[in-house]
């Protein structure tokens, strides 16, 4: 099988550097994935991409090493198989906020006996290899995002379920759970503390730990902390970026308007 270059890096000891795609379309998530990121994650939660845009960026990501990831809608056993049938080889799970969530996670993510997740990898097999059924319960990586003041105060029944890989903090939410203005980077004092605790949480129980970030100076200032897993902005972010600068360079040479005649 395939190996998962994510478990890959964590073994040597180095972080992941993912992108984020929110952007429903196969030739920018194409344009990412030769751009050398680790990892990429189409974004099933938020924004306007489907079920079929994802496979066709899962393809197109297939062009290259880089691992294709999905943040899924929602806690549900449909969606979290076929995305895996597609060929996401990690999954982010938003709002686990028991240990009955986290537990649900894992059986709909892994084969049995170690799960309850239905035989069908149609295009898992074509990215995988032959042998996907084998080895995908030791390949894929199952995230589940710690964002609510709930999975706080559940963290360590959480942590503790056998099977789960990863933990993805998703600092808005956690802010907002928290009363705190819900932003990436410059969190209020509460939800840091928040963050440094989840991070130290995982750690002790063996789990890799990931977070978004808007800034790279951010996502670097994590990794020194100890985040293995590290989302900076996205496609659609990085495009209005791209042309933001560039139009603020053009207007900024353009010539003042000659002045009225008389």
């Amino acid at each position: 099988m395939r190996e998962n270059r994510l478990r890959s890096l964590w073994a040597s000891g180095q972080a992941v550097v993912n992108g984020w795609l929110a952007i429903p379309n196969s030739f920018s998530a194409e344009t990412m994935a030769h751009q050398g990121w680790d990892s990429l994650t189409v974004d099933l939660q938020h924004g306007v991409v489907d079920y079929q845009a994802m496979v066709t960026m899962l393809q197109a990501i297939s062009t290259t090493p880089t691992v294709p990831v999905v943040r899924v809608p929602w806690l549900e056993p449909g969606i979290l198989m076929k995305t895996l049938d597609a060929g996401a080889y990690g999954v982010i799970c938003p709002m686990v906020n028991t240990r009955e969530d986290a537990q649900k996670l894992v059986a709909w993510t892994h084969y049995a006996p170690r799960g309850t997740r239905s035989f069908g990898p149609v295009r898992a097999l074509l990215y995988g290899g032959a042998d996907y059924a084998e080895h995908a319960n030791d390949t894929i990586v199952t995230f589940a995002m710690i964002e609510t003041r709930q999975a706080l105060d559940n963290l360590d029944d959480i942590l503790s379920v056998e099977g789960l890989d990863a933990i993805y903090i998703g600092p808005s939410d956690l802010s907002l759970a928290l009363g705190c203005k819900p932003t990436f980077d410059d969190v209020d004092p509460l939800a840091a503390q928040a963050i440094d605790h989840i991070l130290e949480r995982a750690k002790a129980h063996g789990l890799r730990a990931g977070i978004h970030n808007g800034r790279p100076d951010v996502a670097r200032a994590r990794i020194a902390k100890g985040f293995d897993f590290v989302t900076v902005s996205s496609d659609a972010r990085l495009m209005a970026a791209g042309a933001q600068e560039l139009l603020a360079r053009m207007r900024a040479t353009q010539a003042p308007e000659a002045p009225s005649g008389y």
